[in-house]
């Protein structure tokens, strides 16, 4: 009886509205444009967001209110290199409260933008930090308690990318926009009016707030004008709690060549590849043989195809491919050399396991979120092995997947319910994605920054339910 009342409720909320919509127009894919900067005279590249209210057509004729960065929704591209410093000035233009953290940035406790760094409406917050980490694809977005899953859902989102020596080398694509492309999937609700006002019900806190389209980089189904060579997606699931299993509907072969922290050792070949929320992966696609002029009725236009949790596939980008050669034609066979933290360096073991409670209460080792504890002591400069549980394991409406996100260090995974862990992750996580009863020991070395961090389950709608714990790094 619960599994059909499930049905019904998705049935009603998220598939009627899809034959009610207007019209979806026809779409070229939004590159988000690359924040310019200026240079202060010590030499720190400043950069300027401002987070504002707007609107936005997602079909035709209707206009949607949103957020956005900069514009009316999503921000612009913060590109970094390494040993840069950076001095990022964030305006809140809004009539609310919200914060800026840099997920999977190695930053000062102070400039980590979560809950204990609220931007006030019509102030302006400062974050400075130094560039010490790889080269990434790492993403920004709202961190305020309880306001998370809104604001990023409204559009509150952007990403950063950390260019280093290595990055430059590798011979991979690397015209951002052109063959090295940005891609920001998020899974969202509309309502027959075309809105998508955030109003969670007790379903949607338990399971996350699911929807009936899934946007790219803002738009619906769009498509990208691309040349016949190999292409570099850096993909973001910026959902607030759908799981992603990509693949492409001719049956396409990728190649992952960087997770959440950065390169892995070798590129990995795959059909499909599933990200959790707030996970990032960068991937290679040839498309030298999709050219207009080798195609034929058996080798059709690549389409990008997402499946959602609820095990809906839906059209996220269609790749029209010219007649122009690319310049990357070929992929490396490898890419840069993963250090591992051996099992014996770590000091330390913690646990934490994630569940749920009554009435969609959400706890990390039985305790939801408060400010005013501290949940956890490290040292600064230790190595330590945390084992994460998801303890929402059984039948029925407690089987729901959850993920764990630590702030301040990029970590590796030891372990998958007592396995060696599957290739795509064995390279720096920052985020990792348990389905139920599932259990991961990740390590990770604490030595950058003392301070205040947060440890949380990136299905937004859950972090903001309890699911989230700090812990302090202490000299």
């Amino acid at each position: 009886m619960k599994r059909l009342s499930w049905y019904l409720y998705g049935f009603i909320f998220l598939i009627l509205p899809q034959f009610l919509l207007a019209q979806i127009p026809d779409q070229a894919l939004s590159i988000p444009p690359l924040l310019e900067f200026e240079r202060s005279a010590d030499g720190k590249k400043v950069f300027n967001l401002t987070a504002q209210e707007g609107s936005m057509p997602f079909f035709s004729g209707q206009q949607t209110a949103t957020m956005g960065f900069n514009g009316n929704y999503l921000g612009p591209t913060i590109r970094v290199r390494r040993n840069d410093e950076v001095s990022i000035h964030v305006k809140n233009s809004m009539g609310e409260s919200t914060t800026v953290h840099w997920h999977g940035a190695d930053v000062p406790a102070e400039a980590d933008g979560g809950p204990h760094q609220p931007i006030p409406s019509q102030s302006t917050w400062t974050a400075q930090f130094p560039i010490r980490q790889q080269a990434a694809t790492l993403w920004y977005h709202p961190h305020l308690m309880g306001k998370t899953a809104e604001h990023v859902y409204n559009g509150l989102a952007g990403l950063f990318i950390i260019d280093d020596e290595i990055s430059d080398a590798l011979p991979l694509p690397r015209e951002y926009g052109v063959d090295d492309i940005p891609l920001i999937l998020q899974e969202r609700r509309f309502e027959r009016d075309g809105s998508f006002s955030y109003r969670p019900r007790m379903p949607d806190l338990m399971h996350g707030y699911t929807g009936n389209e899934i946007l790219s980089n803002g738009g619906i189904e769009p498509s990208v004008d691309v040349k016949a060579g190999i292409i570099r997606l850096r993909l973001l699931n910026g959902s607030s709690s759908t799981m992603l299993r990509l693949s492409f509907e001719g049956g396409e072969i990728m190649h992952q060549i960087a997770s959440d922290g950065g390169f892995l050792e070798a590129p990995l070949p795959f059909e499909s590849l599933i990200l959790s929320p707030g996970e990032r992966a960068e991937i290679l696609v040839d498309f030298t043989q999709k050219s207009r002029s080798s195609r034929s009725r058996r080798n059709e236009v690549p389409v990008l195809l997402a499946q959602s949790s609820g095990g809906i596939t839906r059209k996220v980008l269609e790749f029209r491919v010219g007649r122009q050669p690319g310049v990357q034609n070929t992929i490396p066979s490898e890419l840069r050399k993963v250090e591992r933290i051996p099992r014996e360096e770590a000091s330390q073991t913690r646990r934490f396991e994630m569940r749920t409670r009554m009435m969609g209460r959400m706890v990390i080792n039985g305790k939801a979120m408060s400010l005013r504890r501290v949940d956890e002591q490290v040292k600064l400069g230790d190595t330590e092995i945390w084992e994460v549980v998801n303890g929402d394991s059984g039948s029925g409406m407690m089987n729901q997947p959850h993920n764990f996100h630590i702030h301040a260090v990029q970590f590796q995974v030891l372990s998958y319910n007592g396995q060696a862990p599957p290739p795509e992750w064995r390279g720096w996580k920052d985020t990792i994605s348990l389905w139920g009863g599932d259990r991961v020991e990740l390590i990770a070395r604490f030595t950058s920054y003392p301070g205040l961090f947060m440890y949380h389950c990136h299905f937004l709608e859950h972090e903001d339910a309890g699911m989230m714990g700090q812990f302090e790094i202490v000299e």
